[in-house]
């Protein structure tokens, strides 16, 4: 089947990149996302979110006439479906943006097209928009069903769109076969095929992995503590062993991805993931114990100096150099000491506006706060000099550099 058509529904972290590298391959690309904001923004060539080249891409493709957004989706060769999949409360996966996505197609879909599943999902959500699809009238019988996780690093996302592996599941060989081929147009790294359970699996074994292994850092940052150990040396020193490669810790883990993907296999497992469970217990953990790391020295302070203390959040997104807030332990930290009662100066350089509470300049906030802590470790942060007398706690991998007192 030639494919000339894509219509890519939910045009976030991960659908507008797609979306704009097809549009610069030469697919004719509709995009659909529910904010109407977001659909103004992109059909002036303009970009919502902070990625590295996308600006650049998404310019070209809005230009050159081969990419436009919609509230609506359109008729369309394949249908890539990036939605987002959080959990609903007690960690249960919520898959109601995917069947909603997959509703809306329905009157589109037609004989031999391709319906892809990008967003991360528990397994069996291939088979349930397939399903879905069928209540909703369509022939599903001679339509290829597919999930294809996307694994990409953002801040790298433009590059590993093409040049990372790709895993292809379909519900059918056939379906399989067609997906992979339509992947093969634009990926530079290994198509790989296999059937859409194992596919989705693979997605939530890859995170779950990285994941525990975040969570025996995070362990050991706070054993650290207790012991009065620097975490930072012992893992340098732990990782010159030749087979031994420990991840640094951090204030806790974030992204859509590693903070929310191994509970779908804890949900479905029904007891039997331990490791895993265990992993993102000690990784939530890790948030809580930041929290009153901060509010007892927020307390000492107020004891000895006898006034209340400016407490600098230096970095709310999920990771270093992007403005992506999903399930940032970062946020959540700063959010918990402001509704404790903690006079918090909150610092994000790659954020103008928040609506939840003012965004402070980093420099003002190193000038007028007490204690500076740091949750992320962003490109601004690294050649800062604080001056001697101010009380700093460091929960990210960064060298804070000291101002040489004036004789």
């Amino acid at each position: 089947m030639k494919i000339e058509k894509i219509c890519v529904m939910g045009l976030g972290y991960i659908g507008l990149p797609t979306g704009s590298l097809l549009a610069n391959r030469g697919y004719k690309v509709h995009g659909v996302d529910v904010v109407q904001s977001t659909v103004d923004t992109i059909n002036q060539g303009k970009i919502h979110i902070v990625e590295p080249d996308l600006d650049t891409f998404v310019q070209s493709a809005v230009n050159s006439g081969n990419m436009k957004a919609d509230t609506k989706p359109a008729p369309a060769d394949v249908f890539i479906i990036a939605v987002p999949t959080p959990f609903k409360d007690n960690h249960v996966p919520n898959v109601d943006y995917i069947v909603s996505a997959t509703k809306s197609i329905a009157p589109y879909v037609k004989e031999g097209n391709i319906v892809i599943l990008e967003s991360t999902s528990p397994v069996g959500t291939t088979d349930l928009m397939e399903e879905t699809l069928k209540k909703e009238g369509v022939d599903t019988s001679v339509i290829h069903f597919a999930h294809c996780p996307e694994r990409v690093l953002p801040g790298k996302i433009m590059h590993e769109l093409v040049h990372n592996d790709r895993i292809v599941g379909g519900t059918t060989k056939e379906a399989t076969k067609e997906t992979a081929a339509f992947y093969k147009t634009f990926v530079k790294g290994e198509v790989l095929e296999t059937d859409a359970r194992t596919a989705e699996m693979a997605k939530l074994t890859e995170n779950s992995f990285r994941d525990v292994n975040i969570a025996f850092a995070n362990e050991l940052s706070m054993l650290s503590e207790k012991f009065g150990i620097n975490v930072w040396e012992l893992i340098e020193l732990a990782n010159r062993h030749p087979r031994v490669n420990i991840l640094q810790p951090g204030c806790g883990v974030g992204g859509h991805c590693i903070a929310v993907d191994p509970w779908f296999i804890v949900d479905a497992a029904k007891g039997d993931a331990n490791i895993i469970k265990t992993a993102r217990e000690v990784n939530d953990y890790k948030s809580e114990w930041v929290v009153e790391k901060i509010k007892n020295q927020a307390l000492l302070f107020e004891k000895e100096e006898g006034k209340k203390a400016k407490v600098a959040c230096m970095g709310l997104a999920f990771k270093p150099d992007i403005d992506d807030l999903r399930e940032s332990p970062a946020l959540y930290i700063t959010r918990r000491l402001i509704a404790d009662g903690v006079d918090v100066m909150a610092v994000e350089p790659n954020i103008k506006v928040f609506s939840d509470f003012e965004i402070v300049d980093y420099q003002k906030a190193i000038d007028e706060a007490d204690i500076i802590v740091f949750l992320v470790s962003h490109k601004e942060f690294i050649d800062i000099e604080i001056d001697q007398d101010k009380e700093v706690l460091t929960f990210c991998k960064l060298d804070v550099k000291r101002k040489v007192p004036v004789a």
